[in-house]
């Protein structure tokens, strides 16, 4: 029998080993159950050519040809990933609505011995699950902000509160992107549901009598928008407001964009988006600075002329009594004496 979920926190307490997802690479692309492995039932040409005869020519051409490359896909898998996997092995399988691809390779599964379940509604119901966590039912645990100044070390201090043992949604690693113009971690950000499945599944776990710690943002980090449960709640909640030197700041900054340093055409064409702001003058004297590779004074301006003047009309607008958090410097000590001070807030 499928598997049912009512809560996405059923898919942490499921008895099985692996989740596979058996849609094609683009689909799983576009979105799947954090942690799942691709193993596709038809590839993305093939899921085509099978919709197009399905549609133009003949639907019982089309599922004979179809399981024929099914066939042929799973044998891959069994002969390549699956390869490894003993007697004991347990996958739980899902396709776009739970249908003939979870349910042609469910068996091929069964057969072989491995105790094999699909998901009942498959991606669709998992999908529906997430747009009701993050659209329209209640934050299930309270949020702390932890707000700061471009270079007060925010995300740093997120992961001392987590190896701490609090409760901890890391937007930026989730967006894969650091929340400003010189954010993009990689080539590009994952896809609107992904970010939304990421943070869903991370919401479903959380214990609701402990505070949640979340960086702030604004409503977009990158081109991702937070969803509206979370970012109402974000709005709501109390602000723990850190300050530090700026010299420490700059130190940070140093060591969070290495990305920068490297790649010096990335950095220019960076910061020509700050033309519209600080004008052609003042961006050349930076691009003066990042050309002779003085990348400490580059971003100690950046940090005194760009971003504390936009955090402030910000902050006071958005958080005017948020609690102050003074750090002397930025070294991992302090971090780690601030997280526990934080958790020991009443």
């Amino acid at each position: 029998m499928p598997i049912e979920l009512t809560s996405l926190a059923d898919l942490a307490n499921l008895p099985f080993d692996d989740v596979i997802d058996v849609r094609s690479p683009a689909e799983f692309a576009q979105d799947h159950i954090p942690g799942a492995i691709n193993l596709h039932a038809l590839s993305n040409e093939e899921r085509a050519r099978v919709g197009t005869i399905y549609v133009q020519q003949d639907p019982f051409l089309a599922r004979k040809i179809g399981a024929a490359l099914v066939s042929r896909n799973v044998a891959n898998h069994l002969e390549g990933p699956l390869s490894d996997r003993d007697g004991g092995w347990r996958p739980l399988v899902y396709c776009w609505r739970g249908g003939q691809r979870s349910g042609s390779v469910a068996i091929i599964l069964k057969q072989i011995g491995w105790r094999t379940d699909t998901i009942a509604g498959g991606y669709q119901h998992y999908r529906r699950l997430v747009a009701r966590a993050v659209y329209d039912a209640p934050m299930p645990a309270p949020v702390v902000v932890i707000d700061g100044g471009t270079g007060t070390a925010k995300t740093r201090l997120l992961s001392h509160l987590a190896q701490q043992g609090a409760q901890v949604i890391d937007l930026e690693a989730m967006a894969e992107h650091r929340g400003s113009l010189f954010g993009p971690m990689g080539a590009a950000q994952p896809s609107q549901k992904a970010f939304e499945s990421r943070i869903a599944m991370a919401m479903s776990q959380l214990d609701p009598s402990r505070p949640v710690y979340i960086e702030a943002e604004s409503s977009k980090i990158g081109r991702l928008i937070i969803p509206p449960t979370l970012w109402q709640a974000m709005i709501a909640a109390p602000n723990l407001r850190l300050t530090a030197p700026v010299a420490a700041r700059a130190d940070h900054l140093l060591t969070a964009y290495p990305d920068m340093r490297a790649d010096p055409d990335k950095l220019d064409t960076i910061l020509k988006k700050l033309i519209r702001y600080h004008g052609h003058e003042q961006v050349q004297a930076w691009q003066a600075l990042a050309t002779t590779q003085d990348f400490r004074t580059l971003a100690m301006q950046l940090i005194q002329t760009h971003y504390d003047p936009r955090y402030a009309r910000i902050s006071r607008a958005h958080a005017p009594d948020a609690q102050p958090i003074d750090l002397p410097d930025l070294s991992e000590a302090t971090l780690v004496a601030t997280a526990a001070r934080i958790i020991a807030l009443p």
